[in-house]
């Protein structure tokens, strides 16, 4: 279930054929209506259209090649549709900035930006799991909602990999091993419909007695180990008997704190399908990940989250006793984010493949790293969104580039989309209503010729 996302745009297309095929029955019926206006029966249904431009002598789609041409742009088109020169422009920091644009606001929301605005990881866990699980009716319910601690994580990310499958539900943290009135409320309004094991709330990490008391009216079942490594190899035996198989593909990261940015990279994606996350650390790879890779036979397709600084060229050649190891690019946590947004590996299908407009994308300041533990429920559920670093909550001249190469244009019609969307994980003192304004103007669709943004 989780590998089928991935192909909105396909299904885009398909629906489009649709459209087209039943505008072509309507006029064979003799339902003649616009066709001039009608940009799909152009295209489709030449033969009936007698005013299509003399230059279609193709038989295929070249009004946009056309309109290149008229500015003699085509040879400097790049692959996202729009010329070099709009990439650069579209790649630019504003120059003028508005200082009254943040004063009286009633609300922090965007056409392209939807802020949960919360100041806490306890609080942001809630605001996501009422965000992606409005719990309604029965069809938007929770199977199991995940308990886990926010001072442990290492736990806290590799209990990630459940949120999907077995559970379609969400991590909201505890402190201490205490679960705030809170978190209790939400799990009550979330009401928990409890997975095929009948489990309703999975425990992960050392938790109170008393804590455990507050939960008897729910089937519980809980997680822990020993150490970081250990932990990972548990939920990754326990994920695999799930789904009957050992997953050959699978996320490697640092459980060293100062790999953390680099590690919660995996989060979005192991909620999203069925790779799990295994540990390595200063020392290398720890016996239990390397049980659990042996596991694989030899045919590990291993993908590393981390900087030579972080995972050491030594750790990468242990791993490759288990089978293939390949880093993910990026010499910081932002650009590895920004990276693995757009890796694919076609074999596996493992990497979100953003490269062309269309998507969503989860954004997280680097001061907060904490979001993006409970954030990962929304590359599960959604808009299926990998998660973005700000630095330190500002914009890089990379993440500049990125957006510029995702942005969606139009052609003739605004309408037609794709557009894209963006979460944002922070409050207004982490990430300013200007940075958000800023990320709202650059994801907006444009017209390929300097139209404007959404006009004709």
């Amino acid at each position: 279930m989780k590998k089928k996302y991935s192909f909105i745009t396909i299904l885009s297309a398909a629906f489009l054929i649709t459209a087209c095929a039943e505008g072509e029955d309507n006029n064979t019926a003799g339902n003649e209506m616009d066709n001039n206006n009608n940009h799909n029966m152009e295209e489709n249904n030449a033969e009936d259209n007698h005013n299509m431009n003399e230059d279609n002598e193709e038989g295929h789609d070249n009004n946009h090649m056309d309109d290149q041409n008229e500015e003699g742009s085509n040879d400097e088109m790049n692959d996202h549709g729009h010329s070099e020169e709009q990439h650069e422009e579209f790649a630019s920091a504003p120059e003028n900035m508005n200082e009254n644009a943040s004063d009286n606001l009633m609300h922090f929301q965007t056409k392209n930006v939807t802020r949960l605005e919360a100041d806490s990881p306890v609080d942001m866990s809630i605001y996501t799991s009422q965000l992606v699980w409005p719990a309604t009716h029965e069809e938007n319910q929770p199977g199991t909602v995940i308990l886990a601690p926010v001072d442990d994580w290492q736990k806290s990310l590799v209990s990630t990999t459940l949120i999907h499958h077995p559970n379609d539900g969400p991590v909201l943290f505890m402190e201490d091993g205490d679960i705030s009135e809170e978190v209790l409320t939400e799990l009550e309004r979330l009401n928990p419909k409890g997975n095929d094991n009948g489990t309703e709330v999975m425990v992960i990490g050392e938790v109170q007695d008393d804590a455990l008391s507050q939960l008897d009216e729910y089937s519980i079942e809980e997680f822990d180990a020993d150490n970081a490594a250990a932990f990972a190899a548990e939920i990754d035996e326990y994920f695999s008997e799930l789904v009957d198989e050992v997953p050959e593909a699978v996320l490697i990261a640092s459980s060293e704190e100062d790999a953390k940015l680099y590690s919660l990279i995996a989060s979005n994606w192991i909620a999203h399908m069925n790779e799990s996350l295994l540990y390595v650390d200063d020392n290398g790879v720890p016996e239990e990940t390397a049980g659990a890779l042996e596991k694989r036979d030899g045919e590990a397709k291993m993908f590393l989250l981390g900087s030579e600084e972080v995972i050491g060229e030594d750790t990468i050649d242990a791993l490759q006793e288990y089978g293939e190891a390949e880093r993910i690019d990026g010499d910081s946590p932002e650009e590895m984010s920004i990276e693995f947004a757009k890796y694919r590996d076609e074999e596996t299908t493992v990497g979100w493949g953003q490269e062309e407009p269309g998507h969503g994308l989860s954004f997280i300041s680097t001061e907060t790293p904490e979001m993006a533990i409970t954030g990962s429920a929304l590359g599960h559920l959604g808009k299926h969104a990998p998660l973005v670093w700000l630095e330190d909550g500002e914009i890089s001249d990379g993440l500049y580039d990125y957006l510029a190469d995702i942005r969606p244009t139009f052609e003739d019609d605004p309408m037609d989309g794709p557009y894209n969307h963006t979460y944002l994980l922070a409050d207004t003192d982490t990430v300013t209503f200007e940075i958000q304004g800023i990320l709202d103007e650059k994801l907006e669709i444009a017209g390929e010729h300097g139209e404007g943004h959404g006009g004709h």
